[in-house]
C-alpha cells in the first residue's frame, strides 16, 4: 500500500512539473511583458518623422483567412530610422506549417513543403521576430493582412495579445497620391520608380515596402509634416 501511494505521488509530481513552464518559457514570458510595457510607454505619434524608428515587415501565408486556419509560412523585415533604410538590419525566417501547401502558393512564393520541413515552429519563429522588432512601430503594405495573422499566431502560439501598432503604407500614400492607396505593392513601386524584385518573397517585399515608405515619408516632410500625429489629424479632417 505504501509503495502504491509512492507511485501515485511520483506520477503526480511528474505530471505537476511537466505542466509547469520551463525556464525558457518563463524568460520568453518576461521578455514579452517587457516589450508590452515599453510599448505602453512609447508615444510614436510625437516622435519627429526623421527620427522615427520602424520595422517594415511582410508575411507570406498559406491563404488569406487565419480565422479559417491559414498559417504564416515566412516572415521578412527590415529596420528604418526616418527615411534611412538599414538593409544590413534584416530578418527572415520560414515557418513550419502543418497544412499542405497548394501548388498556387508554392508557385507564388517559391516555398515548398520540403523547405518548411526543417523550419522553426510558429512559436520559435515568432519569438525570433519579437527579439528583432522589440517594441518598435511596425509598417506593412495592406497591413490588415499582417495584423490579422499576427494577432492569431501570437494568441495561438504564445498565448498572449499582439499589441504592436502596425501602420499601413496607405497612411502616407494618401497624403500625396490617394488613388494609389489600395494598389498592389508592385504598382506602387512602379509609381515610385522602385525596381520590383523577387516579388512574394517576404524579405524582398519588406524591403520594397520600406522603399515605398521612405518615398512617401520624404514627400510628407516636404509638405510640412513633422510628426505622425500631424498626419493622423490631417487625414481625419479630410476623411
Amino acid at each position: 500500500m505504501i509503495q502504491f501511494f509512492r507511485q501515485i505521488s511520483g506520477r503526480a509530481n511528474s505530471n505537476l512539473f511537466a505542466s509547469l513552464p520551463n525556464q525558457s518559457s518563463l524568460q520568453q514570458m518576461a521578455f514579452l511583458r517587457e516589450i508590452q510595457r515599453e510599448m505602453k510607454e512609447k508615444n510614436s505619434l510625437d516622435v519627429p518623422l526623421k527620427e522615427l524608428r520602424v520595422v517594415v515587415f511582410d508575411l507570406e501565408t498559406t491563404g488569406f483567412y487565419p480565422e479559417k486556419g491559414d498559417q504564416i509560412i515566412s516572415i521578412g523585415a527590415v529596420k528604418m530610422t526616418g527615411s534611412q533604410l538599414k538593409e544590413q538590419e534584416t530578418f527572415y525566417t520560414l515557418v513550419k506549417s502543418n497544412l499542405p501547401l497548394s501548388s498556387e502558393i508554392s508557385a507564388l512564393t517559391n516555398i515548398y513543403e520540403k523547405d518548411l520541413s526543417t523550419a522553426p515552429i510558429a512559436k520559435d519563429a515568432l519569438m525570433q521576430f519579437f527579439q528583432f522588432i522589440k517594441s518598435d512601430l511596425l509598417v506593412a503594405h495592406h497591413a490588415s493582412h499582417e495584423q490579422a495573422f499576427m494577432k492569431r499566431i501570437t494568441s495561438d502560439a504564445l498565448r498572449t495579445r499582439f499589441d504592436h501598432r502596425i501602420v499601413d503604407t496607405s497612411f502616407l500614400i494618401r497624403l500625396s497620391n490617394p488613388y494609389m492607396k489600395s494598389a498592389p505593392l508592385e504598382e506602387v513601386c512602379e509609381e515610385c520608380g522602385i525596381e520590383v524584385e523577387n516579388r512574394h518573397h517576404a524579405l524582398s517585399d519588406a524591403i520594397m515596402t520600406a522603399k515605398v515608405w521612405r518615398h512617401y515619408l520624404q514627400l510628407a516632410e516636404e509638405k510640412g509634416f513633422r510628426y505622425l500625429r500631424q498626419v493622423y489629424e490631417h487625414l481625419a479632417k479630410i476623411g
